[in-house]
């Protein structure tokens, strides 16, 4: 873990209970358990987040299910036909 072995481990354990007292010592390894599961927690949900954000877009779901990008039919309708007229173009065969 951090090159403390079990007898470096013992020293600090013994080191802490006579300098804290019997009392202490379970409270404050409460509090330390707590905070290193919170700390846990919240790298756990930045690594979430940060994995959906770069995920493949493909596989988040935002394309068509044919897979084409940017392409869109629009459907030609009688009044877009009609807009033929408005932009001067001829549309009648009588000449």
């Amino acid at each position: 873990m951090f090159g403390i072995g079990m007898p470096e481990l013992l020293l600090i354990l013994a080191l802490a209970l006579i300098v804290l007292g019997p009392k202490k010592l379970p409270e404050l390894a409460r509090a330390a358990g707590k905070g290193l599961a919170e700390f846990k927690r919240a790298t756990d949900d930045m690594k979430s987040a940060f994995n959906e954000e770069h995920r493949p877009i493909e596989s988040r779901g935002e394309l068509p299910a044919d897979g084409k990008r940017g392409e869109v039919e629009i459907p030609l309708t009688a009044a877009s036909a009609s807009s033929g007229e408005a932009a001067g173009q001829d549309t009648s065969h009588a000449g």
